[in-house]
């Protein structure tokens, strides 16, 4: 296994944590306050979890939540993961994304819907049939 840049992280980066699972702030952000959620225990896949890790990460995304909330003021989140490369992980370490979002920042925004065009439109969103 190469070496894993979440396994090595220095303490001094760690945002929160709790017995299975820590926080950092993203190297590279979309936004203000984007956050990374891991678990400690290095495996790729959300799959892979185990319910207690599960549960711990729950735990600590609603903890990051409420500093993101007291210190960017978001008007919404974009909470999510990415599992395997196909989806766009690159760090091959399971991690959840949390992303402040503000009115405003981007024209269209789009979350998970527009990760891709869809196989079939979705009418309520203003896409046309084909």
């Amino acid at each position: 296994m190469q070496e894993c840049l979440f396994c090595n992280l220095p303490r001094e980066a760690i945002i929160a944590e709790n017995e299975l699972a820590f926080a950092i702030f993203d190297k590279y952000p979309v936004n203000p306050g984007h956050t990374l959620v891991l678990p400690k225990r290095h495996f790729a896949s959300f799959f892979e979890a185990t319910e207690e890790e599960i549960v711990a990460l729950y735990c600590l995304l609603h903890e990051v939540k409420k500093l993101l909330d007291e210190r960017y003021h978001p008007d919404g989140y974009n909470v999510g993961v990415n599992v395997g490369k196909c989806a766009g992980q690159v760090i091959m370490h399971l991690h959840f994304h949390v992303i402040p979002r503000f009115e405003g920042d981007a024209p269209r925004p789009g979350g998970l819907r527009r990760v891709k065009d869809p196989i079939t439109p979705w009418e309520g969103e203003g896409e046309k049939s084909r």
